[in-house]
């Protein structure tokens, strides 16, 4: 269902995110069937910048109102901490270069943990959230709002996933500067 916001239309929060969710398993697709280090790269770079793009725009936005507006702290405490693997994963692919041999075996575990998180979104917490009746066209735009916002900070140089949200101090920024232990 979508809206007309000026020249552009919004659509609500949860195609939007179904939106990114083909996006991304598109990209892991192209990744899959690509054969040479750089064109892996290259996917994974885009895939990345996708990931953290939408995680940044769930946890600002649609987490919080969907946690105010359902019953069910596990299913949104356990989604947080699916993000929080992801961020470890995406922070360990990042120090690979896309020749090493753990390379393609790490960006497998991303996908297959992503794939996991969006099952339990659309299954699960997507229908949770729309009975709940948050005024989803309203939240949809904020949250595409807000995406152009963090695609506009990469484009010009600011890495959204370490950059904004420590400069806003909203409580995520440790998260993100967490190393891995290995």
């Amino acid at each position: 269902m979508a809206i007309q916001t000026g020249t552009k239309q919004a659509v609500g929060a949860v195609e939007l995110l179904k939106q990114d969710h083909r996006k991304v398993k598109e990209l892991f697709k192209e990744f899959e069937q690509a054969e040479e280090s750089s064109t892996k790269g290259e996917i994974a770079e885009k895939a990345i910048k996708e990931l953290q793009v939408h995680s940044q725009v769930e946890e600002e936005i649609f987490y919080p109102e969907v946690r105010a507006a359902i019953d069910d702290p596990e299913l949104m405490n356990e989604a947080k901490e699916e993000h929080h693997v992801v961020d470890l994963l995406i922070e360990e692919i990042q120090a690979l270069s896309p020749d090493d041999d753990a390379f393609t075996a790490k960006f497998t575990v991303l996908a297959e943990n992503v794939k996991h998180h969006i099952e339990e979104e659309e299954n699960e917490m997507f229908p949770e959230a729309q009975k709940a009746r948050l005024d989803m066209q309203d939240l949809g735009q904020r949250m595409a709002e807000r995406k152009q916002e963090l695609l506009a900070e990469i484009t010009h140089g600011r890495n959204s996933r370490n950059g904004s949200k420590a400069r806003r101090g909203n409580g995520n920024a440790r998260r993100h500067s967490v190393r891995s232990k290995r």
